[in-house]
């Protein structure tokens, strides 16, 4: 087995790698927008939700060797391990787990935080075809992941890039892809790879509150398709009122067109999400039943059409929709109701197993939907 530098030319999808004591931790925020973020941002971008290494090899085994950071509620049930997705030529072919690590777990009752250091793990792909090949390996898209080595038993080279549209997109926790089997089970990734795109995934798990620096960030980024998806943590974060919220999204969408003025830009309203539909946040985490679950805890009443009422997910689907018709002198700009994606009509066959994020056949479901909506005859990103 020979090891192979772990350089920017073998990593897709991130938009900064950092050289650490291991290794190489790829973030989706750059150095100085991560210096403008608040821990929960800076956490959830440092998950390679997205990223992949791409190369080409005659190789029958790839090994790499990866730190990764867990975090786990005292008395919780685990999140499962993340999975490292093996595609050969663009087929899903094998998944590896991760394993070691740092852990750390919080005690909700104490307000105490543990860190238990393991090793570095390593992942292992074996039986690969004996032929020149692609290969492209997934990184888990929730644990923040430090790259430590990659070896193989025949050389390794960098893929050339490929001739396909570059697809930005920010969002959620959903389009980070929680509750998702693995990280070419996102929606996103889903349909990066039914659309033919190359992904670069911004989504960040309760961190999606249009903040101007990550606009700036787009709109330094290459991009041939853009979309926001907008909503859900600005609500369950009640983190603005009526009178910001529109004002605020106008803002984002102006950064981004500063740098990108014909791009197809997408903004995409929040899914269904039934306790959050009427009722204001802040949301908060619920463990009534040995799970974690999601309630909201705002007032209903509070919800009304003065500038200081507060933001149901009904009325962000309003405010996205007035804004849109506000700029309707831009033909490159579309909106794209989240309700089409997932909406009352599938709740029955297909809840939100914690209330709030999706489940891997949600996941699948939205991206069938989203790549139509976007991509299909017609769709703003044909």
């Amino acid at each position: 087995m020979t090891a192979t530098p772990i350089t920017a030319d073998l990593v897709r999808g991130a938009v900064e790698l950092e050289t650490t004591d291991r290794g190489i931790r790829p973030h989706r925020l750059p150095a100085w927008a991560r210096a403008r973020a608040d821990p929960q941002v800076l956490s959830a971008e440092s998950c390679p939700a997205g990223v992949r290494l791409v190369l080409r090899t005659s190789a029958t085994v790839v090994e790499i060797d990866a730190h990764r950071t867990t975090t786990s509620f005292r008395g919780m049930p685990p999140r499962p391990d993340g999975r490292f997705d093996l595609l050969v030529d663009g087929v899903p072919t094998d998944q590896q787990h991760s394993s070691g690590g740092r852990a750390i777990v919080l005690d909700l009752a104490t307000g105490t935080v543990e860190t238990h250091d393991g090793p570095v793990g390593t992942v292992r792909f074996a039986g690969l075809p004996p032929r020149e090949k692609r290969l492209e390996v997934w990184l888990p898209h929730h644990e923040p992941t430090e790259l430590v080595a990659l070896r193989a038993d025949a050389p390794v080279t960098p893929a050339p890039p490929a001739d396909r549209p570059v697809w930005v997109h920010h969002g959620s926790s959903i389009s980070q892809g929680s509750n998702a089997a693995g990280p070419t089970g996102t929606w996103p990734s889903l349909v990066a790879r039914t659309c033919g795109v190359e992904l670069v995934n911004l989504g960040v798990s309760g961190g999606m509150m249009l903040d101007p620096f990550v606009a700036r960030v787009i709109a330094a980024l290459p991009a041939d398709l853009i979309s926001v998806k907008i909503g859900i943590n600005v609500v369950n974060g009640d983190v603005m009122r009526r009178r910001a919220f529109a004002p605020a999204v106008h803002g984002f969408l102006d950064t981004v067109r500063d740098a990108h003025p014909t791009t197809p830009l997408l903004v995409v309203g929040p899914i269904l999400c039934p306790i959050h539909e009427t009722t204001p946040g802040p949301g908060a985490p619920d463990f009534a039943d040995g799970t974690v679950r999601f309630r909201a805890t705002g007032d209903p009443a509070e919800v009304n059409s003065g500038p200081t009422g507060k933001l149901s997910l009904q009325v962000v689907r309003d405010e996205l929709a007035g804004v849109v018709a506000q700029r309707a002198d831009d033909e490159h700009l579309h909106l794209l109701d989240g309700l089409a994606l997932y909406g009352e009509g599938d709740a029955d066959a297909l809840p939100l197993p914690d209330r709030l994020h999706p489940d891997p056949a949600t996941h699948e479901l939205i991206a069938e939907r989203f790549a139509a909506h976007a991509f299909g005859p017609g769709g703003p990103f044909a």
